[in-house]
């Protein structure tokens, strides 16, 4: 190979290469800004009113008795201190919750 050919091709693959650098520091930057956005997304979905879990109208009457007007109130949250709320209510009431966080 001449060597004036690899001295030209050396600036060729140095571009390439600040070309390559510079996509990937992008597809970092925007893969970032994409797991903020689902964070920002997931928890705006949280802070939605109960009646997006579809649940019936005796768990979601006993809820809001007890204080809970949106999902996030749900969190952390004993069911069992609920009053009207038995355990099967409790089991349906955590089906549409697990099913709700599936979704986002």
């Amino acid at each position: 190979m001449d060597i004036n050919k690899l001295v030209e091709n050396s600036e060729a693959v140095k571009t390439n290469f600040e070309k390559d650098e510079d996509l990937r520091r992008m597809r970092e930057f925007v893969a970032k800004k994409l797991e903020d956005y689902r964070k920002t997304i997931n928890y705006m979905a949280c802070d939605a009113p109960l009646q997006i879990l579809g649940l019936s109208s005796a768990i979601e009457t006993a809820l809001l008795r007890h204080g809970c007007n949106r999902v996030n109130d749900l969190f952390d949250m004993d069911f069992t201190e609920v009053k009207g709320l038995g355990p099967i209510r409790i089991k349906e009431l955590r089906a549409c919750l697990d099913q709700f966080f599936f979704m986002l």
